[in-house]
């Protein structure tokens, strides 16, 4: 179960130029929607990026509104699929983001750094503590060492180009079998 004051403060972080959960209709008894699959309060904590942005949600609202995520999206695939390597279910990890609002356009939007570690500091780096945390690329292992937390193991991002989902695979598995111990 995700502490109610941690989703209180997802709630109220807010910044000029982005879109809260509530906004486009997502809002509900988590940090990241994600998490309706993926919250598990003992095992590794996956730490993306972001989660989606605002037209992306509206144009596949009722899958993320079912699922809190995208099935189909090279991500999801990896994140499957490496979960499948390691028999386990979303059940059995957390899966959050370093930025908890959504860009209005494109998933891959850029989002300045500034806003990467006010999002980080007011709600992220709660969820972390006392977890063994897998960052998922660049931008999630970076807002990690800016803000003084290192994590167990850094991975690429499951949608980084130049591989195949299962190579990506099997990478976030073994990084998964490691914080399982």
């Amino acid at each position: 179960m995700i502490a109610q004051w941690l989703i209180e403060a997802r709630r109220k972080f807010r910044l000029d130029g982005y879109a809260t959960l509530a906004d486009v209709g997502m809002d509900g008894d988590f940090v990241s929607p994600i998490q309706m699959k993926s919250a598990s309060p003992t095992g590794p904590l996956l730490l993306a990026f972001h989660w989606s942005d605002v037209e992306t949600v509206r144009s596949h609202y009722s899958v993320v509104r079912e699922l809190g995520y995208l099935p189909d999206t090279t991500f999801n695939k990896v994140v499957d699929r490496a979960l499948d390597l390691c028999r386990l279910t979303r059940g059995g990890v957390y899966i959050t983001q370093a930025f908890h609002l959504l860009p209005h356009k494109g998933r891959s939007s850029k989002v300045p750094t500034q806003h990467i570690d006010c999002s980080f500091k007011a709600i992220t780096r709660h969820e972390l503590v006392g977890r063994k945390v897998i960052a998922l690329g660049n931008a999630a292992a970076d807002a990690c060492r800016r803000n003084g937390f290192v994590p167990h193991r850094s991975e690429a991002h499951p949608s980084a180009r130049g591989r195949d989902v299962e190579e990506k695979a099997i990478d976030l598995a073994r990084a998964l079998k490691s914080a399982l111990g």
